[in-house]
């Protein structure tokens, strides 16, 4: 496959299962073809080198990130001329009603910004550690509700909608290491 253009991947995290999701949205568009740069939403100077973007956001308190919501901000006239893609983390359970309300926080940000319409979205489960969380969370159950099948398959649509390029079936998926 010939080498696609470049796609910057940005995350917005507090505790880092954002970034994770991250990694693996970005190796696995690495695996066809794409070059995808990994970086930190805050640290984002400029998207204008890039030929599309991938947001990633962690919800908290009924809210994206305030990194992911600066970056929209800051960056929104150039992501209204690229493909976009977003997807949030934040359900603890991946059943339709969390994801449909954590798709509603989602959909309320971006409606602030309506020059900007991601080509592909997602809702992933998130994460509980209750030993980096403050009270009350702190004493919430531990838990992981992130779907890798689902990650890698969000990182195919991006494919194929950014690249009108079908994956082929039985490809290779992305290593994701969870530990």
């Amino acid at each position: 496959m010939s080498q696609l253009p470049t796609l910057l991947v940005a995350y917005a995290s507090k505790h880092g299962s954002t970034r994770e999701v991250a990694d693996a949205v970005a190796i696995r568009l690495r695996e066809h073809g794409w070059n995808a740069d990994l970086q930190d939403a805050a640290d984002v100077a400029s998207v204008e080198a890039y030929d599309g973007v991938v947001l990633g956001a962690a919800l908290y308190m009924g809210r994206p990130h305030r990194d992911a919501r600066r970056f929209l901000r800051t960056h929104h006239a150039a992501l209204a001329t690229m493909p976009v893609a977003v997807f949030a983390m934040g359900p603890l359970k991946n059943e339709e009603h969390d994801l449909a309300g954590s798709r509603a926080q989602i959909d309320r940000t971006l409606r602030r910004f309506d020059d900007v319409t991601p080509d592909v979205e997602a809702v992933f489960g998130g994460v509980i550690d209750p030993a980096v969380l403050r009270f009350p969370f702190s004493h919430m159950p531990a838990g992981d509700a992130r779907d890798w099948d689902a990650i890698r398959a969000f990182a195919d649509r991006v494919h194929e909608t950014f690249s009108s390029e079908p994956s082929r079936p039985g490809e290779p998926v992305g290593r994701v290491d969870q530990g």
